[in-house]
């Protein structure tokens, strides 16, 4: 290991302790700031509302033993601000006796008839009441209502997680007893639960003795616990129902159809609960509360939690969070904003949408924005991210003596114009559609499918004209490289999942093999979108490894292994579609895909966009964009996609506009308020340099440029076609392996094997004494130590040093004896800052 530890600390760059924190100055000021004020004082009670989303004719029914109602009361104040008070009212049901209400505003039945409900609250002067009132009717506790099992038991299991993976929903079961996962298959659970093992985990005749119920009690072991209370809701309904001879419903029984989560939105003070209530609607038109029997989950643990009775509660972070509320296979989200409630001042200019739309989620939360970064910090932020590479020193200085207010918008011009710009985003796309060499014999097609992936990107060919190109694509790769796509991805179920989560932000997987645990797709909606890809043929080509891809005439369908129908043609949310035997399905697929009107195309790509240049998707992951994984900011995100469908697909406009904006511009460094803001861009949030990227950069700093197999003398890491090029430093610093179509496959984590890599790796040392390297430049040219140590700056960090740091690195110089080595042990002590190594 060089003996140079002690320049690290010598020359103190800035940033190196403060890119992933708030400084210990940043710190000590934030404890000691005054508490932001949040939501402020809500002012006088003006009235209060209950809110149960039941109500028909005034009326609230509650039909069947154990059927209940969770209520919510929201006070509504002066200032504006609603607030749940549900556990601050006093609750007075009359006549007494035919309901009873907690101190939650949970009603549960007591005995048959009809009553009002009443809310009462004192206001801040402890002298104005303010009530509300609802009406009760209590039906059906002494004919008691046939119990469902799809609709009343399978929730139950999933609340609880009995049918989870980890647990009886597993391939396999558990313990010899197996459900299907999330209860989607209810009628092969009720064979299981019923029929199985001779009946003996269901006794109607002494319920309470019945196996199910004594595990899920407690009263025997069972590895899973204690999960429910022998007074709960939950196992009163499963007595009820051993009880009557564990009915499984009538063909006839109305079904689910959806659920509702009141409230929908809410703004909420730091530190604050709010009790959500879960509507279920049926076919038939009537609604049920299903509260207690719906399975809750928070997107964002730090900011909010949620307990199994609905109630929510957020601790002092602020921002947006979302909990997610899952009920027979339907979902639902409840999205909260906790503000921390400062001022903050309108930027300068809006002119950009996306600065709007920012400002306009970061004025509601009240989080203030950190300020616009300096030129240098913009000009490398923007190299990095635009063509992936280091801004060279000829570069540097031209926009550092350049004052045309415009410099920043005429930067972005030249890097898009740049034949860097097709390099850096082709070989970002080559490996997400999996480009990858296997074998010698790929090299033509994975070379043909590059250089198609660049010539889309440096002509600026619209979104959706090359992404139909591709999924339209037949023929062989010297005719058409675009096929070299299908040489990879070869399965209609592959091509399906890949479609989806490439240019749908869909995650289909779940849905082959059973309904999507977290979303609306079924096994239906996921084979009627592989029929699109039924009759793709491959042939072997001429060549050795040449695949030609052909559309075979016939009917395309898929066949559900489920129900062993075959399924048509049919785009997610839509009818079936009758495609002509001789006509391929896949242009019916691209023209639904690249519409205008399609829900999912634009938005999953500046998604994916935004998650490119800010470091995290407004949807996070970014490939993973379901109703129950909400956008952090989703007037953003569906703005910028019509702003895009709009400019015609146009991805270089569409880079225009993100880093033309005063977000995309701002400081890394955080102010007393946003340093653990991540979710509402209110600040920069520095990333490491990609590995491609990182090499090189220090190819660039050292002037010795890496050499790989095949290729030209010269070509950058960023230039690279395939993954079929040998590398331990761009394996370590985690390029992806091209074997899915996940960008999680690209790792941006830093670990202590890229540490010792870049310390003590015969790479990286034998790049600083390479004999025509920079540093042998230096060292020959004896040039004074202000200008060596100046350009050095340039060529590493995009900036000249300031006073502290030129000092100490010109003393160290002027300390050694030999030069050659001083200078190596300056490269090699710059090139392991954290100011080097990060996109800040």
């Amino acid at each position: 290991m060089r003996a140079t530890c002690c320049l690290l600390a010598l020359l103190s760059l800035p940033l190196v302790g403060s890119l992933y924190a708030a400084s210990p100055a940043t710190s000590e000021s934030t404890s000691a700031a005054v508490e932001p004020p949040g939501m402020g004082a809500p002012g006088k009670l003006q009235s209060i509302e209950i809110v149960t989303g039941r109500e028909v004719d005034g009326i609230i029914t509650l039909r069947g033993r154990d059927i209940a109602q969770q209520c919510v009361v929201l006070g509504h104040y002066e200032s504006g601000q609603i607030r749940d008070v549900t556990r601050d009212v006093q609750w007075q049901p009359q006549p007494a006796g035919i309901v009873d209400v907690s101190e939650t505003g949970y009603i549960s039945t007591l005995a048959e008839g009809d009553c009002t409900v009443t809310a009462a609250i004192l206001g801040a002067d402890d002298a104005t009441q303010q009530t509300a009132k609802i009406a009760i009717r209590v039906e059906n506790l002494i004919n008691d209502v046939p119990i469902n099992f799809p609709d009343q038991i399978t929730p139950i299991f999933t609340k609880f997680g009995c049918n989870g993976g980890g647990c009886h929903g597993k391939s396999g079961g558990q313990n010899g007893f197996r459900m299907s996962l999330l209860g989607f298959e209810p009628q092969e659970d009720y064979e299981w639960l019923v029929a199985e093992g001779r009946n003996r985990r269901v006794f109607p005749t002494s319920p309470d003795h019945s196996l199910l119920l004594q595990k899920a009690s407690g009263g025997v072991p069972h590895g899973g616990g204690s999960l429910v209370a022998t007074d709960s809701p939950s196992y009163r309904v499963m007595r009820r129902w051993i009880a009557q001879g564990m009915p499984y419903g009538s063909p006839d029984d109305p079904v689910v159809v959806g659920i509702d989560v009141l409230p929908l939105e809410m703004t909420m003070q730091r530190g604050s609960a709010q009790q959500l209530t879960v509507v279920a609607r049926y076919s038939d038109g009537s609604t049920q509360d299903v509260t207690r029997t719906t399975a809750f989950e928070s997107n964002d643990t730090s900011m909010a939690e949620v307990d199994d009775a609905g109630l929510v509660s957020v601790d002092k972070l602020s921002g947006s969070v979302a909990v997610m509320a899952r009920y027979q296979g339907h979902v639902g989200v409840f999205r909260a904003s906790i503000p921390l409630g400062l001022e903050v001042p309108a930027p300068e200019s809006l002119s950009n949408p996306i600065d709007g739309w920012v400002f306009e989620n970061l004025q509601e939360l009240g989080l203030p924005p950190s300020p616009t970064c300096d030129d240098v910090t913009f000009l490398r932020r923007a190299t990095i991210d635009i063509v992936g590479r280091l801004p060279s020193i000829e570069e540097t200085r031209e926009f550092i003596d350049d004052t045309d207010p415009e410099r920043r918008e005429k930067l972005i011009d030249r890097l898009l114009a740049s034949p860097d710009y097709a390099s850096h985003f082709a070989t970002k796309w080559s490996a997400i559609l999996r480009n990858k060499r296997n074998a010698a014999t790929d090299r033509e097609s994975t070379f043909a499918f590059y250089r198609w992936l660049h010539e889309a990107f440096d002509n600026n060919v619209p979104y959706d004209q090359w992404v139909r190109g591709l999924l339209t694509a037949s023929g062989s790769p010297d005719r058409n490289a675009a096929v070299g796509w299908y040489r990879e991805v070869k399965d209609p179920e592959s091509l399906t999942e890949d479609t989806a989560q490439l240019f749908m932000g869909l995650r289909l997987q779940c849905a082959r093999c059973h309904h999507h645990p977290f979303e609306v797709w079924s096994q239906q909606d996921y084979y009627g979108l592989t029929a699109f890809f039924s009759r793709v043929g491959r042939k072997t080509g001429d060549t050795p490894g040449e695949l030609l891809v052909v559309h075979r005439p016939g009917n395309a369908t898929a066949t559900n292994p489920k129900n062993k129908q075959a399924v048509p043609p049919t785009s997610l949310g839509n009818e079936p579609l009758t495609v002509d035997a001789w006509d391929d399905p896949r242009t019916e697929l691209a023209d639904w895909l690249t519409n205008p009107d399609n829900p999912f195309f634009a938005r999953a790509i500046v998604n994916r966009y935004w998650k490119h240049y800010f470091g995290r998707g407004l949807v996070d992951p970014e490939d993973d964009m379901r109703v129950t994984n909400p956008a952090s900011n989703p007037k953003l995100l569906d703005g910028l996609a019509q702003w895009f469908v709009d400019s015609g697909y146009d991805l270089k406009a569409l880079t225009h506009l993100i880093c033309t904006s005063q977000t995309y511009q701002r400081s890394s460094e955080p102010n007393d308020w946003n340093a653990d803001d991540k979710l509402n861009f209110s600040r920069f949030y520095p990333r490491r340099l990609a590995a491609e990227t990182l090499l090189s950069a220090i190819d660039t700093v050292t002037e010795v440029p890496t050499q790989f197999a095949g290729m030209p003398a010269g070509t950058s890491p960023y230039e690279l076609p395939d993954n079929g090029f040998n590398s331990y430093f761009l394996s370590v610093f985690g390029r992806p392996a091209g074997s899915s179509a996940c960008e999680c496959e690209r790792s941006g984590e830093s670990n202590l094997a890229q540490c010792l890599h870049l310390i003590n790796s015969k790479e990286v040392q034998s790049k600083l004494t390479g004999a025509g390297g920079r540093i042998a430049r230096l060292a020959a040219e004896k040039s004074a130590d202000d200008a060596l140590v100046e350009e050095l700056y340039l060529a590493a960090l995009s900036r000249k040093p300031i006073e502290t740091e030129a000092k100490a690195a010109t003393d160290y110089l002027a300390s050694k004896p030999d030069r050659r080595l001083a200078i190596e042990d300056l490269v090699w002590a710059i090139i392991n800052t954290k100011e080097f190594l990060f996109n800040h």
